[in-house]
């Protein structure tokens, strides 16, 4: 094998909640000790990667902070591509964080986007912000189209819903299994996708975001999907793996 770059999912494949997978920690020493190149991308845009090496310490794994890419930045990193500079936010701290370290002002007069990440907040004032001011040119982007968690905590693309019904347009969702965060994530490791493997455990995003950006694609069990999903796709993971403790590909 000579990938030389890693990308991985977190929750289902590191984490459970905030609890270890078993194993996982050693699947992660075992990269680090191979000097491979490791990125942790993740669909959630609540936390920064501060919060996010926080975790993982709590759960008993080391990692540096610069090894965490999140939608939030994938967000920040898309709109900097894009002409305009004033943006409508539901969000929390860490989106807002992103997009003003990206020189964007946070404002309800007149946005150039309408920007949707994930927030407990959320209210009947923010739905008729956001939808009159999609409604009147400005672009809606969202940071995922995950509809929900695993306890049915209500998430991004919940959230943008009521505004795509209301409005009739529908958000550019820029994290998985969109291409585009998988391209903003090897920029930001400066690795290329014919040496990258991404590890994950959702074939809807992980899997078919790898997919679409050429990287050879680790299916592992531990989370949302499992063998009997895999006949369901027009696509397959290059490799199945119980868990990351199982991965033998290095």
């Amino acid at each position: 094998m000579n990938k030389k770059n890693l990308i991985c999912d977190i929750d289902g494949v590191i984490l459970h909640n905030n609890d270890l997978i078993p194993g996982a920690d050693g699947f992660i020493r075992r990269v680090l000790e191979q000097e491979m190149n490791l990125l942790f991308l993740t669909n959630y845009p609540a936390q920064t990667p501060k919060d996010l090496q926080n975790r993982f310490y709590s759960a008993g794994i080391e990692v540096p902070e610069h090894c965490f890419y999140t939608s939030a930045m994938a967000t920040a990193d898309f709109l900097k591509r894009q002409s305009g500079e004033k943006a409508y936010v539901i969000g929390e701290g860490a989106l807002i964080h992103e997009l003003y370290k990206a020189g964007f002002t946070i404002t309800d007069i007149d946005p150039d986007f309408v920007v949707v990440g994930e927030t407990r907040n959320y209210n009947w004032s923010m739905i008729q912000m956001a939808a009159k001011f999609v409604a009147g040119g400005a672009r809606f982007i969202a940071t995922n189209p995950d509809t929900h968690g695993p306890h049915m905590h209500p998430a991004c693309g919940a959230l943008c819903a009521p505004i795509e019904r209301m409005t009739g347009k529908k958000p550019f969702y820029v994290g998985k299994p969109s291409a585009w965060i998988v391209r903003a994530a090897l920029n930001h490791m400066d690795a290329h996708s014919e040496n990258t493997l991404i590890v994950g455990d959702n074939l809807r995003t992980d899997i078919l975001a790898g997919f679409q950006a050429g990287l050879e694609t680790v299916l592992v069990l531990t989370g949302v999907s499992q063998v009997a999903d895999i006949d369901k796709m027009p696509f397959r993971p290059q490799h199945i793996y119980p868990s990351v403790a199982d991965i033998d590909l290095f």
